[in-house]
């Protein structure tokens, strides 16, 4: 996976204060590089993660807005696909686009970063690189 030149200190500020988090975003990470997917780049920005082909398919975020259901400790991992997922996984769905819904996942235990979030994270992947 591709990662500008100031990756891993963006990332270490990103996280500061949140270590359990920058533990389950590192397993996120390497999740996804296991992929091998062609042209994935990874950019720290000032309130998520974000992975991008051509086009942004995925993004990482900390529970900032923490409904009172969800883990004390948590990564939000937000996939955007043409369909909507049909998961007890899915904390929040929205289709802000006719055909394009917009999915957060959260991930509070190692056992979740799976072949089933890399699945969607593929299909993420896929479906952005069919845009134009």
């Amino acid at each position: 996976m591709n990662c500008p030149e100031h990756y891993f200190d963006d990332l270490l500020l990103f996280f500061e204060g949140w270590p359990l988090e920058l533990g389950l975003y590192q397993g996120l990470y390497e999740l996804l590089d296991s992929a091998r997917l062609p042209g994935v780049s990874v950019h720290v920005q000032k309130s998520q993660l974000s992975f991008y082909g051509r086009h942004l398919f995925a993004a990482a975020s900390l529970p900032l807005r923490r409904k009172k259901s969800w883990p004390e400790h948590c990564l939000v991992v937000t996939v955007g696909l043409n369909r909507r997922l049909d998961s007890p996984r899915v904390a929040a769905a929205v289709e802000p686009y006719p055909g394009r819904w917009t999915h957060h996942i959260l991930v509070s235990e190692p056992e979740q970063l799976d072949e089933e979030l890399l699945a969607w994270l593929r299909e993420a992947y896929e479906f952005s690189e069919s845009k134009r």
